[in-house]
């Protein structure tokens, strides 16, 4: 169940428009587009579902995470910090339930992994979500409000 969703009772077009629209994804390597403005990285979810984008949520969320002055600029002329911040808004503009991220303080120094997964927890809380985040990093999951331990595909331990 996923925003009180039952995810084993759709179909699989069913699955593929509640995962547009209800998941939000960051990866450790931002997979922004480096040709677009960051602009048109974040709106860029929601343009392919054929929606409006609500531009009062855009400002929120651009305003959370620090990115005001920055949204015409390309990806290539922002920091590593900055880039996962609009990988951030991009998972955040179509209001998932959920947002998956992979690693997403991998390729950032230790000061903007911190400021990343503040930015995560706030953003989780201010927006409502729940946000389901791999990380080797064991000062990360500290902050977690639950953990999982996988080691060598086995739940080793957990903190609920």
């Amino acid at each position: 169940m996923v925003d009180g969703q039952s995810l084993g009772k759709m179909s699989r077009s069913e699955l593929t428009i509640f995962r547009r629209r209800k998941i939000g994804f960051i990866f450790q390597n931002y997979n922004l587009i480096p040709n677009l403005t960051i602009y048109d990285n974040i709106v860029l979810p929601v343009e392919l579902d054929g929606r409006s984008v609500d531009r009062q949520y855009l400002d929120k969320i651009v305003s959370v995470l620090g990115l005001e002055g920055k949204l015409e600029r390309k990806p290539n002329k922002l920091s590593g910090g900055q880039q996962q911040r609009a990988a951030i808004a991009r998972a955040l503009i179509t209001k998932p339930a959920l947002i998956l991220a992979d690693e997403p303080t991998g390729n950032l120094d230790s000061r903007t992994s911190q400021e990343v997964v503040g930015l995560l927890q706030a953003t989780g809380r201010k927006f409502h979500q729940t946000i389901v985040m791999i990380t080797h990093n064991d000062e990360i999951a500290q902050i977690a409000d639950r953990t999982i331990r996988i080691e060598d595909g086995r739940i080793t331990e957990g903190r609920w």
